[in-house]
Parts: C-alpha cells; sequence; structure tokens
C-alpha cells in the first residue's frame, strides 16, 4: 500500500508540472504574438483593437532629392523623458509611423516659368507705322465725303502700300500758334482784332500753345485748353505792338539830335548811327513749336498754325532741319497769309528760290506743301477771322490712312504719294517723311 501510494503522488506531481509547463508555453505564445502586431481575439470585455496601419510606400520622385532624410526614431529617446501627450501606453499597440515633411508649396506661389515652347520660337521686327491724313477737295475747295479705303492707294518710293488703318473721324488737335510780331504795326493791329474768332474756331477738347517771334522767339504760354485761360492769353498778347513803318533814319536834322550851324549841341564828337539788323527768325518759330509738339500724344492731329507774311531771315535753324522735324513727327503747317503774303502775284518767285542772304519773302507754302497743309492769303481782318474756320476745319475733318512699313537704321527720307479713284478731285498729303530710328 505504501509503495503504490507512493507512485500515485509521483505521477500525480508529474501531471501537475506538465500542466505547468504547457500554462507557461502558452503566456510565451501569446506574448510574443503581441509584440508582433496581431490583434487579440474579440471579447465581450474589450472592443476589438484596429489593424495595424502598414507604413506608406514611398517611391522616389523624379524631382525629389535621392536621399530622404528618415523620420525621428522615438524610441532612441532616453527613458527618463516623461511621456508626451497623445502618445500610446504600455499595452497598447505601437501607433502608425509619422508622415514624411512635406515638400509641395500651394499653388500660385512660385511664379510661372516664360520658357514654354512658343516663347521659344518667338520673332520680334521692328515696325514703323505711317500715319498719312488726306485732304480731298472738289474743283469748288469744298470737302468731299463718302469715300472708302478702296478709293485710295499710297505708293511708298513707288511702291505700293497695303492700308492697315483707315477713318474719317475727326481727329481732337495739339495745336502751335504763332504769331509774327515783326510786321508792320498796322498789320499786327489788325490780327489782333481776329483772335476771338481764332479762340472759337477750337473745340473745347482741343489744346492751344501761343508763340510769338520776331527778331527772337518766344512761348507765350504751353499747352492749355480752348478755355477761360486761353482767352485772356489772347487778350494779352492784343497789346503787343509791331515793327515801325518806314526806314530807319540815317541822315537829316533828327539823324544826330539837334545841331546849331551843322554842329551838334553838346556832342563834341559825330555820332555814328548804325541801323539795327533786321530778322525774322520764323525757322527758330517753327523748330521750337514743332519740338513741343512731338511730346504730344500720337492720337491727336498735330498741327501748326501761322499767322504771318512768311519772311525768313536771320534764323539759326535751316529749313531742312525744320522739315525733319515736322515729317518725323506727323505734323502739317496751316498758315494765314497777311499783308505781302496775301497780295496776288507777289512773291511768286520767291516761293520756288529765294536770294542769298537776303532770305525768303515767303516760305509759308514750302512748309504747308510739304507737311500736307495749306495757306490762306487774306487782306482784310473778316477774310482772317473766316481763314481761321477753314483751315482749322480743314485740319480736323480729313481722312487718315495708315500702313506699316520695316524699320530701318537708316534715317533717309522716303517719298509718299496718294492717289485717290475719283475724277475731279484735288488730292492734298504729305509728300514725304522720315523715318523714326527703330526702338531699343
Amino acid at each position: 500500500m505504501a509503495g503504490l501510494s507512493t507512485r500515485k503522488l509521483l505521477i500525480l506531481l508529474g501531471l501537475v508540472l506538465c500542466v505547468l509547463g504547457v500554462w507557461l508555453y502558452g503566456q510565451q505564445t501569446g506574448s510574443s504574438s503581441q509584440d508582433q502586431g496581431i490583434p487579440d481575439a474579440p471579447s465581450a470585455t474589450r472592443p476589438a483593437q484596429p489593424f495595424p496601419t502598414p507604413p506608406p510606400n514611398r517611391q522616389p520622385s523624379p524631382n525629389s532629392p535621392t536621399e530622404n532624410p528618415a523620420p525621428p526614431d522615438s524610441s532612441s529617446a532616453p527613458e527618463n523623458n516623461p511621456p508626451t501627450p497623445g502618445a500610446p501606453t504600455e499595452g497598447e499597440t505601437n501607433p502608425p509611423p509619422a508622415m514624411p515633411p512635406v515638400t509641395t508649396v500651394p499653388a500660385g506661389s512660385v511664379p510661372e516659368s516664360n520658357t514654354s515652347q512658343q516663347d521659344l520660337y518667338k520673332l520680334s521686327v521692328n515696325l514703323n507705322f505711317v500715319q498719312v491724313p488726306v485732304t480731298v477737295k472738289d474743283n469748288d475747295g469744298r470737302l468731299v465725303a463718302g469715300l472708302q479705303a478702296k478709293d485710295f492707294t499710297v505708293l511708298e518710293d513707288g511702291v505700293r502700300q497695303p492700308l492697315k488703318f483707315f477713318t474719317s473721324d475727326p481727329f481732337v488737335m495739339s495745336a502751335a500758334v504763332i504769331v509774327d510780331l515783326g510786321m508792320p504795326d498796322v498789320a499786327v493791329q489788325k490780327v489782333n482784332r481776329t483772335y476771338s474768332a481764332l479762340q472759337g474756331a477750337f473745340s473745347p477738347y482741343d489744346e492751344v500753345a501761343l508763340y510769338s517771334y520776331s527778331s527772337t522767339v518766344g512761348r507765350i504760354s504751353g499747352f492749355t485748353s480752348a478755355d477761360q485761360k486761353l482767352t485772356a492769353t489772347l487778350n494779352q498778347l492784343k497789346t503787343n505792338r509791331g515793327r515801325n513803318n518806314g526806314p530807319p533814319v540815317l541822315t537829316g536834322p533828327l539823324a544826330s539830335g539837334p545841331t546849331i550851324n551843322n554842329v551838334p549841341v553838346d556832342q563834341p564828337v559825330q555820332p555814328v548811327i548804325t541801323p539795327p539788323k533786321e530778322a525774322h527768325v520764323l525757322n527758330d518759330a517753327m523748330l521750337l513749336a514743332a519740338l513741343d509738339l512731338s511730346k504730344r500724344p500720337r492720337d491727336r492731329r498735330k498741327v501748326i498754325f501761322v499767322i504771318s507774311e512768311g519772311r525768313e531771315l536771320g534764323s539759326s535753324a535751316s529749313y531742312a532741319d525744320v522739315m525733319k522735324v515736322l515729317l518725323s513727327n506727323n505734323i502739317m503747317v496751316y498758315a494765314i497769309g497777311v499783308e505781302g503774303a496775301a497780295l496776288p502775284g507777289y512773291g511768286k518767285l520767291q516761293r520756288l528760290a529765294h536770294l542769298p542772304r537776303y532770305g525768303y519773302s515767303d516760305i509759308l507754302p514750302k512748309y504747308a506743301n510739304a507737311t500736307g497743309g495749306e495757306v490762306f492769303n487774306e487782306l482784310s481782318a473778316s477774310d482772317i477771322e473766316q481763314a481761321y474756320a477753314m483751315a482749322l476745319g480743314d485740319a480736323r475733318n480729313q481722312y487718315t490712312l495708315g500702313y506699316t512699313t520695316r524699320a530701318t537704321p537708316s534715317s533717309k527720307y522716303r517719298d509718299i504719294e496718294v492717289r485717290v479713284h475719283r475724277p475731279n478731285v484735288k488730292v492734298t498729303a504729305k509728300a514725304g517723311y522720315y523715318p523714326l530710328p527703330p526702338g531699343k
């Protein structure tokens, strides 16, 4: 009996040890499965745990660098650091790895590149736009209306140019008015009485500058609208006087003052009287006005309006110099010829040539014909007033033609011929132009 009891006790002890070993093996296997991230089986007392999120498969993009910095490893932190808020506690699954740093930028924050395929093959060519104002009148001197672009032909140096622009609409004007104060005083006073009609010929949208000349040039006022300020300036201009009539006194009892028995009183030496040098600097006045007009906007009709007898003598600027500025900036010259210029048949020879050292007796037609303007020769004050409205009306109501031509470094003069396909009409346009240098 004693031996049997001892055997039973050993068998029971072996069973206990086997059960204990199986239990320990199961605990070890369960802990290792938790370490591998496998969730526990569903339980009634604890909700199911989510599956761990696998790390994203980051493929290297062509624009990204070859080596990206790895996210910091939280396991390398010291053990004595306090837990960060939101970090998993002991017994919970490991959180998903941190997202990689964002390397993109918001849309629109980086300027777009201009290296498009179209820009790589873009060619630039400098062109000159040539504007040609044209006046068309019938045999009675009336403006011809109703013409179309097909009725005009423009030739540059004999080559036909296709029209790129055509209009018959009126233009606002930038006008430089030049008054000759070197005329006899009777002529200047006659012109002074017509300034009210001159102002009435302008519209409120026009701008006007005033100049005067005799032996020197003066700018009376800059460009201003045709309003009360222009009226005040013209009223001030009425006080100007011209030169005295007749030649200067060189001999006779009044030449050297009072004399007794041909001996000057209180003058031990006989004075030498030098006559003043006569000058009519019309070219200088035209040049100053043209340079001022060249700075005005290109969408305005640019006109120089001269009231003069047309004499030119003693200017520093030559006719060729002034014409280059006029034709380079599309400036027309309209004139009211008074005194000698208004006499029938007077000075026709001087319009084509002039005597050396005596200047021109009437240079106004040369300016007007070359720029596409016109000269109105009037004698009386009433005729001058009517000529204001006719001249400025013609300048405003013109046909405007435009074409483009290749810009070249050369500034050589280019001829222009305008033809109108209508019978019995008179065509007035500029005879040519000087091209502007190509832009840089």
